[in-house]
C-alpha cells in the first residue's frame, strides 16, 4: 500500500475512535455552541461592540470551535504512543508519516463539522454576514489553514507528553488563548497589559481576518499576519512532531 492509502486507513481509524467517544464529540461540536449561547444570550447585551453582538462574536467562536477539539487529539496521539500501538503499526509496515497525517486530517474534519454546526446556530440567532461567495471561500481557507496548523502543534504536544492525561492538559493553553484575544470583546476595551497581549498574540489577527471576510471588508494587513502565524505554527508543529516521533517510535 502507498503512503496515501496508509493515511486513509489511519484517518478511518481515528474518525471511528472520535465517533465512539461521547466526550470528544461533546467538546468538539456541542461545547462551542453552548459557549455561543452563553455569551450571546447571557452576556451579549453587556458588550458594546458597535454591531450586533452575534455578528461580532461568531468569528471568534469559530476559532474557539477549532481549539475545543484539540485536547482529544493530543490525548489520542499520546495514547497511541504510550500503549504500543505505534510499534504494532511498525510490525505491519505502516508508513510512519501516515500515522501522524491521519490524526491531522481527522482533527481537521472534526473542526469543519464543529464550525458548520456553529454557523448554523449563529444564523438561527440572527447572524447576518455581508460576505460574498469569494469572502466565504476565504473564511473556509482560513479555517482549514488554522486547523492544519493547530493540528500539527497539538500532535507535537501529544507526542511530547509522558501520558495521555498530561497530553490533554498540554492542549489547555491553546483552548484558553482565544479568551485573551479579540474573540469576545475588542482588544482596545481591555486593561493595560492584557490589551497589548491580545493585540500581539497569534489568534487575534486570525480572528480579525475572518471577521473582516464575513463583513465583506477584509484587511490585507491582518490577513498577511494571520497567514504568517498559521504557516509558522504549522511548520513548528510539523518539525517538532516528526522529530519527537522519530525519537520515540
Amino acid at each position: 500500500m502507498s503512503a496515501k492509502s496508509h493515511s486513509m486507513v489511519m484517518l478511518r481509524r481515528n474518525v471511528k475512535h472520535i465517533a465512539r467517544n461521547p466526550t470528544s464529540v461533546f467538546n468538539a461540536v456541542l461545547m462551542p455552541i453552548i459557549v455561543m449561547l452563553m455569551f450571546v444570550y447571557m452576556m451579549g447585551d453587556a458588550f458594546s461592540v458597535g454591531v450586533d453582538y452575534i455578528d461580532y462574536a461568531t468569528p471568534g467562536l469559530m476559532l474557539l470551535a477549532v481549539c475545543y477539539g484539540l485536547g482529544a487529539t493530543a490525548t489520542s496521539v499520546s495514547s497511541d504512543m504510550t500503549k504500543g500501538i505505534i510499534n504494532r503499526f511498525k510490525v505491519m509496515d505502516v508508513s510512519r508519516g501516515a500515522v501522524l497525517t491521519g490524526h491531522v486530517i481527522a482533527s481537521l474534519l472534526t473542526n469543519l463539522i464543529a464550525i458548520a454546526a456553529l454557523i448554523g446556530v449563529a444564523f438561527l440567532l440572527g447572524f447576518s454576514p455581508a460576505a460574498g461567495f469569494l469572502h466565504w471561500l476565504g473564511v473556509a481557507g482560513m479555517v482549514v489553514l488554522l486547523g492544519f496548523a493547530t493540528g500539527w502543534l497539538t500532535i507535537a504536544l501529544g507526542l511530547a507528553a509522558k501520558s495521555p492525561e498530561t497530553a490533554g492538559l498540554a492542549a489547555v493553553p491553546l483552548v484558553m488563548l482565544p479568551f485573551f484575544s479579540s474573540a469576545i470583546v475588542p482588544a482596545e476595551k481591555m486593561g493595560p497589559g492584557l490589551r497589548e497581549f491580545a493585540e500581539y498574540q497569534p489568534f487575534t489577527p486570525i480572528i480579525e481576518t475572518m471577521r473582516g471576510l464575513l463583513n465583506g471588508a477584509p484587511s490585507a494587513g491582518a490577513s498577511i499576519t494571520a497567514i504568517a502565524w498559521c504557516v509558522g505554527i504549522a511548520l513548528v508543529g510539523y518539525l517538532w512532531a516528526r522529530s519527537t516521533f522519530a525519537k520515540r517510535a
